[in-house]
């Protein structure tokens, strides 16, 4: 079970989430539709899903549903491969309503970057560094 093949965020605006991340951020995706039940995003690797924030909530358990907000320990992260991506991805956050929660800097490990919050409180790392290799398909290799 070495792999994530999938990450799933709960959203409570469908309509709102899809407008953020493929026409603001450019995620690409198959959905044409605005609100629809669900939608993957064409990510390399590990596939990205919306998905409506009860519904996922009652599919985890029909009778007691997780409830909560705030932060939950968890970010996701969009690593560049040059330096100046994490200001470009930044700009677009902007525009696209996000909350940039950390303007991009240096960071003591040798690396830039910045952080965001989605329309759901949902925090993303956006990240470079100088040791940061990529494949062929784009995919961060260690």
């Amino acid at each position: 079970m070495n792999k994530i093949t999938c990450i799933c965020l709960g959203v409570r605006s469908m309509e709102k989430a899809i407008k953020f991340y493929r026409d603001g951020l450019g995620f690409k995706t198959d959905c044409t539709e605005d609100n629809p039940p669900v939608c993957f995003f064409n990510t390399p690797g590990t596939k990205f899903e919306l998905y409506p924030l009860d519904l996922l909530a009652k599919d985890i358990s029909e009778d007691n549903p997780p409830k909560g907000n705030g932060f939950g320990g968890i970010t996701l992260a969009h690593n560049v491969e040059h330096k100046e991506d994490v200001d470009k991805v930044i700009e677009l956050v902007k525009l696209a309503g996000g909350k940039v929660v950390k303007e991009p800097q240096n960071v003591f490990w040798g690396g830039y970057h910045a952080y965001f919050a989605d329309l759901d409180g949902y925090y993303w790392e956006v990240a470079w560094g100088p040791d940061f290799r990529f494949n062929d398909n784009g995919l961060l290799v260690f």
